[in-house]
């Protein structure tokens, strides 16, 4: 599901919107990844597995205290990782993508923050650094689209204050939305491919995935669990961006 969100949004315009066109976009884009490393897995990825937590106020026991698991289980129920895509367009762009359970609660979104401008107008002024403008596409559960940019508050002082531009399709439209796999039934029954998964697609997946799961598999984890239930996944996950100068956006902001 990750990488097909990760397709949708950096693949090229497609000549058309036959499937095949689709689908021949999107699996160009799992083909330019920059397969890891053995070193650049240890920097580039963070995987983790839930503790004893708390989620909506009712208490949650840790993953290896839930039926039929081994005390001793060591499966992972977060990944985080960085990844690039050797392309014109995205050379030099980190993706940065993340899924878990046991969390502080369940959304899906792509959050596209963009650049910081070359050159900084206000660098004689107080507002010495801006925070990016960020365009987050909202998934699940509440579909829509916000646009969130830094604004000069009005007045003869240099001040600057967070500025948020929200559309949701539930306030513009009285149907209702269908669910992911209702449309997906639905372009079964069509005979439309478009949204499916091609085998050439699983294929490139796999050839990202699995020199991570090689090198998870030679060395396992020390420190499970690493992160409590009701929480965002474990801070290793938080540092992984921390050293790019970068930080996860909180899905309730």
């Amino acid at each position: 599901h990750l990488f097909q969100l990760l397709a949708m949004t950096a693949m090229e315009a497609p000549t058309s919107f036959a499937a095949e066109a689709v689908r021949d976009e999107k699996t160009k884009v799992l083909h330019a990844i920059r397969p890891l490393t053995p070193e650049e897995v240890l920097g580039a990825t963070v995987r983790g597995q839930y503790g004893a937590g708390r989620i909506a106020e009712q208490s949650l026991p840790g993953y290896r205290q839930s039926p039929q698991v081994s005390a001793t289980s060591n499966t992972e129920t977060y990944v985080a990782l960085r990844l690039t895509i050797d392309s014109w367009r995205w050379a030099g762009v980190p993706f940065y993508l993340r899924t878990g359970k046991g969390l502080a609660g369940h959304t899906t979104e792509i959050v596209i923050q963009f650049k910081q401008a070359p050159l900084a107008l206000f660098r004689e002024t107080a507002v010495a650094q801006l925070g990016a403008n960020q365009l987050v596409l909202h998934i699940q559960p509440d579909e829509g689209i916000s646009l969130r940019f830094i604004a000069k508050v009005p007045g003869i002082r240099v001040r600057t204050s967070d500025v948020k531009m929200n559309f949701a399709y539930q306030d513009y439209f009285a149907e209702t939305p269908f669910t992911g796999y209702a449309t997906l039934l639905y372009d079964a029954l069509q005979g439309d491919a478009t949204l499916f998964q091609r085998a050439d697609f699983v294929a490139a997946g796999w050839s990202v995935v699995q020199p991570i799961l090689d090198v998870w598999q030679s060395l396992p984890p020390r420190d499970f669990p690493n992160y409590s239930a009701g929480s965002w996944g474990p801070a290793a996950a938080d540092e992984l961006l921390a050293r790019d100068g970068r930080c996860w956006r909180s899905p309730q902001s």
